[in-house]
């Protein structure tokens, strides 16, 4: 009687496990602060603290479909992704062109300025690392 290996493809080998450090770590971040000002001060700039709270969301999303791994996590995790850079986009030009909107600054404010410019590099990896290891994946027998 043969094993079968029913478990899904790896999505976090090599450079898939940097990324998913930085999506937890990310996680932890956005939902931490958003989490205490929705607490303590959500009266003074809703909006912004919503969009972070969004924000964790989807980075604890993504962290957990690239873990899982499988060619569903895969399309479930770059859906999320070109969400989340279309988010950082929008957010991070809105911002710029109507900074009263944002009394305090989200996550994805400035295109991530606040985080070191991560939540606009991140998706973009993310989305290269998930096509790029699903080419590879394809080419081997």
């Amino acid at each position: 009687m043969a094993a079968v290996d029913d478990r899904p493809e790896r999505l976090i080998s090599g450079p898939g496990m940097l990324l998913v450090w930085f999506y937890g770590v990310m996680v932890v971040g956005a939902v931490s602060r958003s989490a205490y000002q929705i607490a303590t001060e959500f009266d003074r700039a809703p909006l912004a603290y919503a969009l972070s709270a969004v924000a964790g969301v989807v980075y604890g999303f993504i962290t957990y479909s690239l873990v899982r791994g499988g060619e569903t996590a895969r399309r479930a995790a770059q859906v999320c992704c070109a969400a989340e850079l279309a988010g950082v986009l929008i957010v991070g030009t809105w911002t710029l062109v109507e900074p009263s909107a944002f009394p305090d600054s989200t996550v994805w404010s400035q295109y991530g300025m606040g985080y070191v410019f991560i939540p606009v590099l991140l998706p973009l990896s993310a989305l290269y690392w998930l096509r790029k290891s699903r080419t590879a994946t394809r080419s081997t027998p």
